[in-house]
C-alpha cells in the first residue's frame, strides 16, 4: 500500500513542529543553481539563512548536491516546499 504524507494523520506524524528539517536536493551543476534554490526555499522559510546551505559537487563536477536545513512549522509547509523543489526545472532529485 503506497501512502503519501497527506494520508498520514497529523497526530501520527514523526516530525514535531516546529523543528529544523534537512532537505537534500540534487541537480546539474550550474552557476545559479544554489542561488535560485535558496530563493525558492526562502519563500517557504523567510528566516532561512543562505550561509547554512551545504554544497557537495559530484566527483565529475557535473552535478551539485545541496542540503537546506529549514525551520519546519507544519506538514503543509514541508509538502508545499517539496512540491516546489520537485517542480523546479533545475532539480533532478529531492530527498
Amino acid at each position: 500500500m503506497n501512502m503519501t504524507m497527506q494520508d498520514i494523520p497529523p497526530e501520527d506524524s514523526l516530525i514535531e513542529y516546529p523543528s529544523d528539517f534537512p532537505i537534500k536536493v540534487m541537480g546539474k551543476a550550474h552557476p545559479d543553481f544554489a542561488q535560485m534554490l535558496t530563493e525558492l526555499v526562502r519563500e517557504f522559510d523567510p528566516e532561512f539563512d543562505p550561509a547554512t546551505v551545504e554544497m557537495r559537487p559530484s566527483r565529475s563536477g557535473k552535478y551539485l548536491g545541496l542540503t537546506f536545513t529549514v525551520r519546519a512549522t507544519s506538514r503543509e509547509q514541508l509538502d508545499n516546499l517539496y512540491r516546489a523543489l520537485h517542480g523546479h526545472h533545475m532539480v533532478s532529485i529531492v530527498l
